[in-house]
């Protein structure tokens, strides 16, 4: 388990699920290590204490995604961005765009009572670029959103919820069960969970998105067609085009017996029901 942070645990951080007073001061990751260390002492932890936006940074942190794993010199099998700000989230499509690295991204709105999550497969589905958020897309600062002496919107309970629904998408893509799900959004308000799937954008602005756009379709283009035979299906009563078998358990006979006496009607017309005889 890989991890990358390079704040400090506050004593604001105290509803966050990892940290606890005694570890304020510490590194996150540090102090997410020794939580989950305590929990499960088998697992092997790789923990990076450095801000992944900046160059140097940025190319240690490409080398640990591809070569990363348990097996020395593969690539780790998932990234997952829990991050809070728009450029540690382009730093990471821009890094798994370049690998081909399929990632996960989640995240919390600025109101704190909705969040997602999202499958990025490079080539296959919408990249972080291809579809930016709204106040990105518009070109205002996001640093603007934020005022002096005014704490961000946090609510325990939605990141709790969301975390969840990642954990879960991410084990069922890991052990290969159920249907993994490519955009999950969850609405506190009204208790909505929108899903859908997005296409890569071709006019994507991240060149590396576009590359591997083009490497998907020749993968696609290069798999053998699948011809689709219509099948017949066999009829079971051959008296219909239906196959339906009508059976009685009265003979002809009682059946005419019961049908009570035939009315005297003009030609071609008949009765639908008739008295029984009593």
């Amino acid at each position: 388990l890989l991890l990358f942070d390079y704040d400090k645990v506050e004593l604001a951080n105290m509803n966050r699920l990892f940290f606890q007073p005694h570890q304020a001061g510490l590194s996150k990751v540090q102090a997410a290590e020794d939580t989950l260390r305590n929990i499960n002492p088998d697992v092997q932890f790789e923990v990076h204490n450095y801000n992944i936006t900046t160059l140097d940074n940025f190319e240690h942190f490409m080398d640990r995604i591809s070569n990363g794993a348990l097996e020395e010199g593969k690539p780790v099998d998932l990234v997952l961005s829990c991050v809070d700000n728009f450029e540690a989230r382009m730093a990471i499509n821009t890094a798994c765009n370049e690998l081909g690295q399929i990632w996960m991204e989640s995240g919390v709105s600025e109101n704190a009572v909705s969040g997602h999550i999202q499958l990025i497969i490079p080539g296959e589905s919408a990249c972080f670029a291809c579809a930016p958020p709204l106040v990105v897309a518009a070109n205002i600062d996001e640093k603007t959103l934020k005022r002096e002496g005014v704490c961000a919107a946090s609510l325990p309970t939605t990141m709790g919820v969301v975390a969840g629904i990642l954990v879960q998408n991410v084990l069922k893509y890991l052990l290969n069960f159920g249907t993994v799900s490519y955009y999950l959004g969850y609405n506190a308000m009204q208790d909505f969970f929108p899903t859908m799937a997005m296409k890569p954008n071709p006019q994507c602005s991240d060149q590396n998105c576009r590359k591997q756009q083009e490497i998907y379709k020749k993968k696609v283009a290069a798999q053998p067609k699948q011809e689709v035979t219509e099948q017949e299906e066999e009829i079971v009563h051959e008296d219909n085009d239906w196959g339906i078998e009508l059976v009685s358990e009265i003979s002809e006979d009682e059946l005419k017996a019961a049908s009570g006496p035939v009315p005297d009607l003009p030609e071609g017309i008949t009765v639908a029901y008739t008295i029984p005889n009593k």
